[in-house]
């Protein structure tokens, strides 16, 4: 049997700045990047505020903030409500069929405020985290949507405590306990999808890697092989049943895969299993001028594992419409985009919205692409026309913003200026960017301005 848990905790413990390959820093640097600007967006949303309201402030000089808004936080509760703001739009970053990001990047940052770490241990930690939440996912052949959990807040609650741990600098025994802690405190269920729960699991899988990591450095311990054991963690949440324990590789700081899966950043505040079918239908009305009466149908193929995560059908509600892809087809024929402004329970019910809703046909395949995310090899999408023509976009392999077609420099400052300008003026914004674009040269995170000048002053 593979010694994973010693394994693990061991290259957590040992992982250095300078042992990061550039690939894994740039990577870290554009999750961190675009979860930072999505969680000041989604601040003012109403599960953040309902969070938030049960969070009391701390006067103690070794809390954290709540971001933007700048109430001094525990550490905990920091990474709580900012982990559901960073999750509420679900416009955060997607790799490794989860939210790596949306975990990771709150509670470091609520960690690491308090701890004084510098921007280069910041990196460190979410490399450190990633690489074990891919590591493990690497044993497992199944797919845990299938399973009905959440790898966001299942394999993520993991990953924090990896993070932490290393924030904190403790030895490979200690966080071999954190990271045990950690698994036995994961959990989220993919029937809570398209409500103000799985926000809910952002923040409490970041506050849980807080709160793991605390524990095991006070000396709280856990089992040494809680990974491996055949009651632990990679049997427990086998969606497969069939865990490669036995004689799968462990090949941690020698296979970076953060370097090879990286980061996927969202174009649209949907779930990531609409993008490709958004692109492809967004292409089909900007090359034809499609308008709603000139569509009878709309005929999208996917994975049954993406329409399995797309729950609704017939969505009431904004929530609810980020995981249909019969709303996606509607937005993009309708406004001809999938933006924040038609995430509204307003626009969801607008009747040419209802009416194009209902013109969408899906088809799906159990054929799935090599890779870390459970989707079909392509998506198509195909537009029946009034006069019974058939327009048909190419089918769509990766979506733009994916680690393989990845946004420019330019292209991810206008995404992270769109969502941080909603709290902060221009000027602030421009160089909150540009400090997260240098996050490895910043001596201390407290330097970032992550909080309104109001609220300081």
């Amino acid at each position: 049997m593979l010694d994973i848990t010693r394994q693990a905790a061991e290259f957590v413990a040992a992982i250095k700045p300078p042992d990061l390959p550039q690939r894994c820093i740039e990577a870290a640097r554009i999750g961190i990047v675009d979860c930072v600007g999505v969680m000041i967006a989604g601040a003012a949303e109403e599960p953040v505020r309902i969070v938030a309201a049960m969070l009391a402030a701390t006067t103690q000089n070794d809390g954290a903030p709540e971001i933007p808004g700048g109430r001094n936080l525990v550490a905990s509760d920091a990474a709580l409500v900012n982990g559901v703001a960073a999750h509420v739009l679900d416009y955060d970053d997607v790799a490794l069929a989860g939210h790596p990001s949306a975990v990771l990047v709150p509670a470091i940052l609520a960690e690491g405020w308090t701890l004084d770490a510098s921007g280069a241990e910041a990196i460190a930690a979410y490399v450190a985290g990633y690489e074990l939440w891919a590591q493990l996912a690497a044993l497992e052949p199944g797919h845990l949507h299938e399973r009905g959990f959440h790898p966001t807040a299942v394999m993520g609650t993991l990953a924090t405590a990896a993070a932490c741990a290393r924030l904190h600098g403790l030895d490979a025994e200690k966080t071999g306990h954190a990271i045990a802690i950690g698994a036995s405190l994961a959990s989220g269920l993919v029937a809570n999808f398209g409500t103000m729960t799985k926000s809910l699991h952002a923040g409490r899988t970041a506050q849980s890697g807080v709160l793991a990591a605390r524990l095991a450095a006070q000396g709280f311990t856990a089992s040494p092989d809680v990974l491996e054991h055949r009651t632990g963690f990679l049997r427990a949440h086998s969606p497969s049943g069939t865990p490669d324990i036995e004689h799968g590789t462990i090949d941690l700081g020698a296979n970076w895969r953060l370097a090879d899966l990286g980061i996927n950043v969202k174009r649209y505040p949907t779930c990531y299993a609409t993008h490709r079918s958004i692109d492809a239908m967004l292409g089909l009305v900007a090359a034809h001028g499609l308008k709603a009466q000139d569509v009878r149908e709309i005929r999208v193929h996917t994975g049954r594992t993406q329409k399995l995560m797309l729950r609704n059908a017939n969505p009431q509600t904004g929530l609810e419409a980020k995981f249909s892809m019969e709303f996606a087809m509607a937005a993009a024929l309708i406004a001809g985009r999938v933006g924040l402004a038609e995430l509204t329970d307003g626009f969801v019910l607008r009747d040419d919205v209802r009416a194009a809703i209902g013109k969408v046909r899906c088809t799906t395949t159990d054929e799935v692409m090599p890779g870390d995310q459970p989707f079909a090899p392509d998506d198509r999408v195909s537009v029946v026309l009034a006069s019974g023509d058939v327009l048909e976009h190419a089918p769509v392999v990766h979506a733009k913003g994916s680690w393989t077609m990845p946004l420019t420099r330019e292209e991810l400052r206008d995404k992270f200026l769109d969502c941080a300008t909603r709290v902060f003026d221009n000027a602030q914004s421009a160089r909150l960017f540009d400090q997260l674009w240098r996050l490895d040269a910043l001596k201390s995170l407290r330097e970032l301005e992550l909080t309104s000048h109001a609220s300081r002053s």
